[in-house]
């Protein structure tokens, strides 16, 4: 009698377990494509947004700082999933690259983009190192390239437009637009006014105009130019910020420039993790803490 109830219940936990393992796969499809997934991680003061096209190519656009990354990711990833297809670094200070390490223990990674900027932290070093051990290709963006995502998402290549390697690495920060239908999003990284300038120089305000302004810098008062909100004109701004950072962003006067164009801001600070889905015609915004 007791070796049939042992049976039984090994035959019950054994049933259980593929039932919940089908449902996980299932859950995993029913979520994948058709839409646009942006997310803009919480991850203290620091930059780490994710982003997954309607064909479900994935691309990591910096990592934020060490230890923070992997359980965001969590998140918004299947648990069967242990690939990214390309990982974007901005700017190679370490409030934006911090967690690449983590997620290069975990995760198979395609290809690695860059502005071609330098630092000479222990960080950015050991990050390089570990890219060229894993023989991963490390690619200098340009002003003009394209990453074709699938499904009509795709990222512009606006900045660098020329050598950076010398220049200081906000002013160096990639500089990018993501477009997906009428939903398009303006990367900045860390750019500065001074890089907001050249972009301005060197783009109409038809390539420039977005949904959504990813402000640059943590919004701090040396991005976020009056004339750059002004052309690319977005709906929404989201600013990735600490909890009482030591910096004081976002500053008030980068508040003030914002709130004078009537957009909405979203910052991680007060509203957790930001996440916008959407199908190429309208967007949808979710908070997660």
């Amino acid at each position: 009698m007791l070796q049939n109830r042992k049976k039984y219940g090994l035959f019950l936990f054994t049933f259980l377990l593929l039932v919940s393992t089908i449902y996980l796969f299932y859950l995993d499809f029913q979520s994948s494509h058709k839409e646009l997934t942006f997310t803009m991680f919480d991850i203290g003061q620091g930059d780490a947004l994710f982003v997954e096209s309607p064909t479900g190519t994935q691309v990591l656009v910096d990592g934020g700082p060490p230890r923070k990354i992997l359980s965001q990711l969590a998140r918004v990833m299947s648990p069967f999933d242990r690939h990214i297809d390309a990982i974007i670094i901005t700017n190679p200070d370490q409030d934006h690259i911090g967690g690449f390490e983590d997620v290069l223990k975990v995760y198979k990674i395609d290809s690695v983009f860059e502005p071609g900027t330098f630092n000479d932290s222990k960080t950015y070093q050991n990050l390089k190192t570990e890219i060229k051990n894993k023989n991963i290709p490390d690619i200098l963006l340009k002003k003009g390239m394209r990453l074709d995502l699938g499904g009509g998402a795709w990222i512009d290549i606006l900045f660098p437009d020329r050598e950076v390697s010398l220049w200081d690495s906000n002013d160096g920060s990639i500089v990018a637009r993501l477009s997906y239908g009428k939903t398009s999003i303006m990367l900045t990284g860390d750019s500065t006014t001074v890089t907001e300038k050249i972009i301005l120089e060197e783009n109409s305000s038809t390539q420039l105009r977005s949904t959504i302004l990813k402000v640059g810098h943590h919004g701090s008062r040396t991005s976020t130019s009056t004339e750059f909100v002004k052309t690319v004109s977005p709906t929404y701004a989201l600013i990735s910020d600490g909890k009482d950072n030591k910096y004081g962003h976002p500053h008030q006067n980068t508040l003030d420039t914002l709130t004078s164009f009537g957009i909405k801001i979203f910052r991680t600070d007060l509203l957790g993790t930001i996440m916008m889905k959407s199908d190429g015609e309208k967007e949808e915004f979710s908070f997660q803490k």
